[in-house]
């Protein structure tokens, strides 16, 4: 999911520029991506990108820090609350974040992934990004068994389960036409069965 800035009053020229590269990567991708078209999309100078950027990678691995940034910033974490709820709350973002609200990015962020094959300034951003993730759902898990509510279970290895099943189902989503629906369902049926300790969702009780 796009961070909410890329649809609100920039602060700044560095966030407008990010509003203009977010616009032009949905409609062209990353192929035919050029500054040129990002410059279109921004109300300045496009000489102006060129003062600040070599050239699209560069911006664009940029562009994947701010939207990291972005996320972090709006993710603040209540350590009170249920491990349960946030575990739920994560996962239903994740169906309902990528997979369906933006397919158009979803399948630019997918090109932008590809170059991490071979461009280090990627993959370290995409790497960061994994990481967070796992961070985050690792650390819900820990909460939950500290609370009784989740079984005893390595948190690092249900963490990468839970980030590789959900980066599959992105990249499945822009790249073939089968559906995400059972792969996320039965992901949800593993944390049912071998996470809840009483085997419950009581989501719908909540």
């Amino acid at each position: 999911m796009p961070p909410r800035t890329f649809n609100g009053d920039p602060e700044g020229t560095r966030e407008e520029l990010m509003q203009a590269t977010y616009r032009a990567l949905r409609e062209h991708g990353y192929a035919d991506l050029t500054i040129e078209r990002i410059g279109e999309e921004f109300e300045k100078s496009v000489s102006l990108v060129y003062h600040h950027y070599g050239g699209k990678d560069e911006l664009l691995v940029d562009f994947l820090g701010f939207m990291l940034e972005e996320f972090e910033a709006a993710s603040d974490v209540d350590d009170d609350a249920d491990p349960r709820e946030r575990l739920w709350t994560a996962l239903d973002r994740a169906r309902s974040g990528p997979l369906d609200e933006d397919a158009e990015f979803t399948s630019a962020l997918t090109e932008l992934r590809v170059q991490a094959a071979h461009d280090p300034a990627y993959r370290e951003q995409f790497d960061r990004t994994d990481r967070l993730f796992r961070e985050r759902y690792a650390e819900i898990i820990r909460s939950g068994i500290e609370r009784g509510v989740f079984r005893e279970v390595d948190p690092e290895s249900v963490a990468d389960l839970l980030v590789t099943t959900v980066d599959g189902a992105i990249l499945q989503v822009a790249t073939t036409d089968r559906p995400v629906d059972p792969a996320l369902d039965e992901l949800e049926a593993y944390v049912r069965t071998r996470l809840l300790e009483d085997g419950v969702d009581d989501r719908s009780s909540s």
